[in-house]
C-alpha cells in the first residue's frame, strides 16, 4: 500500500494573535526523508499550530485496544474538574467492576474491597494499563460501565470523532469497539489540557501505597520510549507518555508526544506488528515506528519567519484626503512550521485588498489581507493593517456627505415624487387657463347677482 504523506494543515500561525490559517488541500508535499511507516494507520501533528506532518490511513476504523484508555482518563479528569470527584477520594473496587475481565489482561492485581485513591486507580490504569481500574473509574463516575460507555461515545461526539464506538472502559476486544487514528489524536488532544494526566502518563515507575488488601506496589511502565525495564533499545529521551495498547486483533499501538526544544510533536500508531529478526531480537515496531516519526519530524520541519512587521506589501489608494495613499503591512511577524526544503521567498503571495479606503484611516487598521500559498496549496491568510494615520479632508468629506445624501433611494425617490407634483401643478395650471380663456374673458356681472341696483 502506498503510504500518503503530505501536509493538509500543517501552517499555522504561532506568533500572530487574529491569524487565521486555512488548511491544505490536496497537493502533496514530500520533505527529503521518509520515515517509513509499516503499521495500519499513523498520525504526526505538531501540537502547537496543530499542523499535520504525516499521516497514513487517519480516518481508518481499527480496534485501539488500551488506547481507549485515554478517554476513561479524560472523563475522569473531567469529573474531578467538575467536582463530582477528587483525586484524593477513596474508591472501593466492586464485585461488578471485577467481573467480566479477561484473566490474561493488563492488571494491577487490585481485589474486590479493596480501596485506593482516584488518582492512583489512575496510575493503576495508564503506567501499567490495568483493565480494572477503568471499570472501578467508571461506576464512580456514571454509576455503571453501562452508562460510563454512553459518556464516552457522547464525549467522542462532542470531540468531532466520526469513525468512533467505544464498547467499554478498558479496550479489550469487542467487534463493535473501534476508532481512528484522527479520532484518538482529537481524544489525546483533549486529554492532554489536564496536568495531571501527563504527569501520569509520563512516570517510568508509580509507586502506590500500601492498601487494606495489598502491600506497596511498584508499577512500571509499558510504554518502551519511557524505561528500558521491559525491553532495550526502544527509549528516546524527548519521549512524554501517553499510552500503550495490545491485542491479537489491534496489534501493537501507542499515543505518544516528544519535546524537542519549544516544540511538541504527538503521534498516534495503530496496528503494528512485533517482527523478530534473524538474530531473534524482536521489533515491536509501534515503539519503533514512533520514535522514526519524531525524529522525522523534528528533522524534515521547523518553525520559519514568512513576513516580518515590517513588510511593507503594498499601498492602498485613499480617498476624501489630500494624503493619495497608505502602506499596509502584517500586523506582526508571521512564523509558520515549513518543511525545510522550503523556503519562505517561495510561498506565492495573493493580496486581497480594495482599490481605495475613505479617510480616516487609523494606523493598525485592517485593510485587507494577503494568502500564503505554493503550488496551489494555501497555507495560511494572514491580515494586512495600515501603517500609518490618514486624516481626512474636511470639505472632500462634505462634499462626499451631500452626494451621499442624494443618492439615497429614499432620497431620490422623494425628489422623483416631488418633481412629479410640480409636473402634475404645472400641467393642471395650464389646463386651467386654456379652459378660462376658451370662449373669452367672463364679464364683470357673470360672476354673480348682487341685486337690482335702485
Amino acid at each position: 500500500m502506498k503510504i500518503k504523506r503530505f501536509l493538509s494543515a500543517f501552517l499555522l500561525l504561532v506568533t500572530v494573535a487574529g491569524f487565521s490559517a486555512v488548511p491544505a488541500a490536496a497537493d502533496e508535499i514530500t520533505p527529503a526523508a521518509d520515515p517509513t511507516i509499516t503499521a495500519k494507520a499513523a498520525l504526526l501533528v505538531d501540537s502547537e499550530t496543530g499542523s499535520v506532518l504525516y499521516q497514513k490511513n487517519e480516518h481508518a476504523e481499527l480496534y485501539p485496544a488500551s488506547l481507549t484508555k485515554i478517554m476513561t482518563a479524560l472523563l475522569t479528569l473531567e469529573a474531578v474538574d467538575q467536582g463530582k470527584l477528587s483525586l484524593n477520594q477513596d474508591l472501593t473496587a466492586s464485585a461488578s467492576a471485577l467481573t467480566g475481565l479477561a484473566s490474561d489482561g493488563s492488571s494491577a492485581g487490585i481485589q474486590v474491597g479493596e480501596t485506593m485513591s482516584v488518582e492512583n486507580y489512575l496510575k493503576c490504569m495508564l503506567v501499567v494499563s490495568a483493565n480494572e481500574a477503568c471499570d472501578v473509574l467508571a461506576e464512580a463516575v456514571s454509576g455503571s460501565v453501562d452508562a460510563f460507555v454512553d459518556a464516552m461515545n457522547a464525549k467522542a461526539e462532542s470531540l468531532g470523532c466520526k469513525n468512533t464506538r467505544f464498547a467499554n472502559p478498558n479496550g479489550l476486544h469487542d467487534s463493535q469497539h473501534y476508532t481512528s487514528a484522527w479520532d484518538l489524536y482529537l481524544i489525546t488532544l483533549e486529554a492532554m489540557k489536564y496536568p495531571e494526566f501527563m504527569a501520569i502518563c509520563d512516570m517510568g515507575v508509580a509507586e502506590i501505597p500500601a492498601t487494606n488488601l495489598s502491600p506497596v506496589r511498584r508499577l512500571r511502565t509499558t510504554n518502551y520510549l519511557l524505561s528500558n525495564w521491559r525491553a532495550v533499545g526502544y527509549v528516546y529521551s524527548d519521549a512524554h507518555g501517553i499510552k500503550t495498547g495490545s491485542t491479537s486483533e489491534a496489534g501493537h499501538c501507542l499515543v505518544s508526544s516528544a519535546t524537542k526544544g519549544s516544540r511538541t510533536l504527538i503521534s498516534v500508531v495503530l496496528g503494528a506488528d512485533r517482527v523478530v529478526g534473524a538474530d531473534g531480537v524482536a521489533d515491536v515496531r509501534s515503539f519503533s515506528e514512533t520514535r522514526r516519526l519524531f525524529e522525522w519530524g523534528f528533522s524534515n520541519f521547523s518553525m520559519q519567519t514568512v513576513l516580518s512587521d515590517l513588510d511593507m506589501l503594498a499601498d492602498v489608494k485613499v480617498d476624501l484626503s489630500k494624503i493619495d495613499s497608505v502602506a499596509v503591512h502584517p500586523a506582526d511577524r508571521v512564523v509558520l512550521l515549513l518543511p525545510n526544503h522550503v523556503k519562505p521567498e517561495e510561498l506565492d503571495r495573493k493580496l486581497d485588498l480594495p482599490e481605495t479606503v475613505n479617510a480616516p484611516v487609523t494606523a493598525g487598521q485592517e485593510l485587507g489581507t494577503v494568502e500564503l500559498s505554493l503550488d496551489g496549496t494555501v497555507y495560511a491568510t494572514v491580515p494586512l493593517v495600515a501603517l500609518n494615520n490618514v486624516e481626512a479632508s474636511k470639505l472632500l468629506t462634505f462634499w462626499f456627505n451631500v452626494q451621499q445624501f442624494f443618492s439615497r433611494m429614499a432620497v431620490k425617490a422623494a425628489l422623483i415624487v416631488l418633481g412629479i407634483l410640480i409636473l402634475l401643478g404645472i400641467g393642471w395650471k395650464l389646463t386651467l387657463g386654456r379652459r378660462r380663456y376658451r370662449y373669452g374673458k367672463p364679464s364683470r356681472r357673470a360672476r354673480g347677482y348682487k341685486g337690482r341696483r335702485r
